[in-house]
């Protein structure tokens, strides 16, 4: 994996996120818990709403546009049909890492 800093743990307040654009579309960072981050994709599949607005609640975001609800280990949303891309993500230092490898990886489907 090539680590890659994409900012400080205090940037993103806890039970929120902050979106980290690339070249193939947004990721959503989301801080569950003091030191807890996840990456998954910011779209959600179903409508296209950004997770980054959605709720956060646990491990899971709820789709601000028509509530559907994923898991943010796996991806997988609860009860539906769908599923986001996740990214590995770490906490080192106060400052945040995502795998560079795995965003690099990524389709622009």
């Amino acid at each position: 994996m090539a680590w890659s800093d994409v900012g400080s743990l205090d940037a993103v307040p806890e039970r929120g996120a902050r979106v980290l654009k690339t070249e193939l579309g947004c990721v959503a960072v989301f801080r569950t818990w003091p030191a807890e981050v996840f990456a998954v994709s910011d779209t959600c599949p179903h409508k296209g709403g950004p997770l980054s607005e959605g709720i956060v609640h646990g491990q899971s975001v709820t789709c601000p546009l028509h509530n559907w609800v994923f898991d943010l280990n796996t991806g997988a949303a609860k009860g539906e049909d769908g599923r986001i891309a996740t990214y590995p993500i770490r906490v080192e230092n106060g400052r945040i890492l995502i795998d560079g490898s795995a965003l690099a990886a990524r389709s622009a489907a």
